[in-house]
């Protein structure tokens, strides 16, 4: 089994906040993250695939395409967006990086032609990253 990465980056803003709460209390619950004018992250993702080496090619997936299907389907819905307002995949969820990395799996899993989603890496900041390998 070959394990393949590609690393992307992007720049969004979110706000953590539970419906329900006042900005008192989700300022006591999240913190500096909730925001009522929101706030940002430089995140990196990798995405792992697993599988084969393909002997006519040589490769377990051609990375060119994995970039496409990455920015096709991820990067270019979250980049310099709101995640709670200008992401369908993410609308209705808290946008925790825990959140976040589950929505951008399953925005992944089904668009991998050749080997299988692994696992998504979010690094939120550089001491703070969140891994997520599927149900």
């Amino acid at each position: 089994m070959v394990y393949i990465t590609r690393r992307e980056t992007f720049a969004a803003a979110h706000r953590l906040f539970k419906d329900g709460l006042s900005n008192e209390e989700n300022l006591k619950l999240f913190g500096k993250c909730s925001n009522p004018n929101w706030h940002g992250h430089n995140y990196i993702l990798e995405v792992v695939v697993a599988g084969e080496v393909n002997p006519a090619t040589g490769f377990v997936l051609d990375l060119k395409e994995l970039k496409e299907i990455i920015h096709k389907h991820v990067i270019s819905k979250v980049d310099h967006k709101n995640l709670n307002i200008d992401t369908d995949f993410m609308i209705g969820l808290n946008p925790t990086s825990e959140n976040i990395v589950i929505a951008i799996w399953k925005q992944l899993e089904d668009k991998i032609p050749a080997g299988k989603l692994y696992s998504i890496k979010l690094y939120e900041t550089e001491n703070n990253y969140f891994e997520y390998r599927g149900e």
